[in-house]
């Protein structure tokens, strides 16, 4: 019988917990736990695609990049996201190589170093939104726009930080790679950190550009394009919840995709920058053919898949 597929997307808490574990070592054990999770599930019979944020990461190599200005090139922020893909996919895989050999699966996991086109003329390129990188002085701000073209913004008193486009993702390059390792039974390490954003010329060719796709969406997409039936969205909490943090908060446990774009369209449960593009993910995948996301925290991935906790969200 041919395994069932399903697309994880993890979060950044996956990988960097708090302030005092971010060195490459911690990165390494905390990615040892959560695939420790995802194995449990390629254990039941699931083939598996694994997503993965990079905002920290990224964050950190431009930060490297800029202290070592004075000698060294500064990196340009799409080789930034293909560095952290292959540094984040390694500690995934070696990770998911040992938790098989200590169980004796005869499995592999590969990373796939994945470019995500967006549209050229996606009216977000016109409108950088995303802060990256560290602050600096106003002084320094004004050099980085006239000299390098940043977009830099004040933010909230703390100083001057670049922004850039935010894109919606159209299509994986590298969908078919990832399709055959699939199929080979490999579990594939893709769209990592929402993919390196590109645009295609009137010819196809390719380019990079200075650009953060939300992996929840690339995931998301993934996952449409690539059959899943299951999408899994790890991030920071067991559940999702309506009017999160007041006093009328609320866990949601089972709910159609009805009922949760209704909450979404209400505007108030769900923040901008954090839950509401999961659950706008969510709903791209339901709405093109998926049958069920389920969004929880990755110590909870196995009691969720067996129907414990996590929010289930259904068609």
């Amino acid at each position: 019988m041919k395994n069932k597929i399903a697309v994880i997307a993890i979060g950044g808490n996956s990988l960097i917990k708090d302030k005092q574990h971010q060195t490459v070592r911690d990165q390494y054990i905390a990615a040892k736990e959560t695939c420790e999770h995802i194995v449990s599930m390629i254990k039941d019979g699931w083939n598996i695609a694994i997503g993965h944020g990079n905002g920290p990461q990224v964050g950190f190599i431009l930060r490297r990049s800029e202290l070592a200005a004075h000698e060294l090139h500064e990196v340009p922020l799409d080789a930034c996201g293909a560095d952290s893909q292959g540094a984040i996919g390694y500690a995934l895989q070696q990770n998911l190589h040992n938790e098989f050999k200590r169980l004796g699966i005869k499995r592999n996991a590969a990373t796939v170093v994945t470019q995500v086109e967006v549209a050229a003329d996606d009216p977000a390129l016109l409108a950088p939104s995303k802060p990256i990188g560290s602050f600096m002085e106003e002084d320094q701000a004004k050099t980085k726009m006239e000299q390098n073209g940043w977009d830099m913004v004040e933010d909230a008193g703390r100083g001057w930080r670049r922004v850039v486009a935010s894109p919606k993702p159209i299509r994986i390059v590298e969908e078919a790679a990832v399709k055959e390792l699939l199929a080979a039974g490999i579990v594939v390490i893709t769209v990592g950190g929402g993919g390196i954003p590109v645009v295609a010329d009137e010819n196809g060719f390719l380019k990079g550009i200075p650009a953060v796709i939300d992996k929840d969406f690339a995931s998301s997409l993934l996952a449409t394009n690539i059959g899943a039936e299951l999408f899994i969205i790890s991030t920071s909490v067991e559940k999702v919840a309506l009017n999160f943090g007041k006093s009328n908060q609320t866990w949601l446990d089972q709910v159609t995709l009805k009922e949760i774009k209704n909450y979404l369209k209400e505007g108030i449960h769900f923040a901008k920058g954090s839950m509401a593009p999961k659950i706008q993910a969510a709903i791209e995948f339901l709405e093109n053919g998926g049958k069920k996301v389920l969004i929880t925290n990755p110590d909870n991935i196995e009691k969720a898949m067996a129907g414990e906790t996590g929010t289930h969200i259904t068609i």
